[in-house]
């Protein structure tokens, strides 16, 4: 892990994408890595470090990166939790990213995260600010995101009363993609809770042909 430590604040695309893949094969296997949380300071500096290559214009660092997060989420699970703050809003602004597969790849690490390291309302307290984000296609993820969490637990792990009203919001986005993908949202709440969310969206003033 000292070697890591090192080695993943180099700058270099190329020495990141070897030591990347150096990191991919230590997590694999328990046996290789049985130091990874003998220094949780080390730890810590490695994980920033990496929302850092996710954060990389160079598509093909920030992917790397996205893997080896979850490769990371996957030896330490619920003991990731801690880092879920950290490595949420870097994800929100790739899920706003021009590249499909990095769009993509942020998305399963957040609902991996859910799955594995907290809870999925853990995880959608501190998501839901992606509604406002500056760019319209993390706003558009973030919807979909939605769909896709829904489409996975269902709405019982939701508190959906608390989301609700950040789609309401994004109803009359700027963007139509934005705009089309919070409705469908909201189609796919409707369609595991029922008529609540109907009378939920009259209370808030959107008009009832809408």
């Amino acid at each position: 892990m000292d070697y890591f430590c090192d080695q993943v604040q180099q700058k270099d695309v190329g020495r990141r994408m070897q030591v990347g893949q150096e990191l991919l094969e230590y997590l694999s296997d328990p046996a290789r890595s049985p130091d990874l949380e003998q220094d949780q300071q080390r730890l810590d500096k490695v994980i920033d470090e990496l929302t850092g290559w996710v954060n990389s214009s160079n598509f093909k660092v920030a992917l790397l990166g996205l893997d080896v997060l979850g490769a990371f989420v996957d030896r330490l699970s619920g003991r990731f939790k801690s880092y879920i703050g950290t490595v949420l809003l870097p994800l929100i602004d790739r899920m706003g990213d021009a590249k499909d597969q990095v769009r993509e790849q942020a998305q399963n690490l957040i609902l991996k995260l859910m799955d594995e390291a907290a809870p999925p309302m853990y995880i959608w307290e501190r998501l839901a600010v992606g509604f406002k984000h500056k760019n319209y296609r993390s706003r558009e993820g973030v919807c979909l995101c939605l769909i896709a969490t829904l489409n996975i637990y269902g709405a019982q792990p939701l508190i959906l009363s608390k989301l609700v009203p950040h789609l309401c919001a994004v109803f009359g986005d700027s963007n139509s993609q934005v705009r089309d993908a919070a409705i469908l949202a909201i189609v796919e709440i409707y369609r595991h809770v029922g008529e609540k969310v109907r009378i939920d969206l009259t209370k808030r003033g959107i008009p009832p042909g809408r």
